[in-house]
């Protein structure tokens, strides 16, 4: 079964066919297709790496919903100055499926 290493939303991923990962954000309706062409490595016994990307590489994914992640309470405190602020905050993420890797 063949991987690869792709590069998107300043991170890295490893994938296969048919893996479901959680990226950041991407413009889209769920249905589209998408076409990863940060490749970084790509192989699945004599694993090719690239410099810094595999040429002619590319991975394809079909976006399957546009989600919020869970709830994360940020607080700020300063003992002894009555200074106190709680905030929250929900990331935007995108779930895709991968489909092919293409070499």
């Amino acid at each position: 079964m063949a991987t690869a290493v792709i590069r998107t939303g300043a991170k890295q991923y490893r994938v296969a066919a048919g893996d479901v990962i959680q990226i950041e954000k991407l413009v889209g309706n769920p249905g589209d297709e998408v076409v990863f062409s940060d490749v970084l490595a790509v192989g699945a016994d004599p694993m090719k790496f690239g410099e810094p990307l595999v040429a002619g590489a590319s991975v394809k994914a079909k976006i399957v919903s546009q989600d919020l992640g869970d709830k994360i309470i940020v607080f700020k405190f300063k003992r002894r100055k009555r200074y106190r602020r709680k905030n929250g905050h929900r990331q935007h993420y995108t779930s895709v499926q991968i489909t092919s890797i293409e070499a």
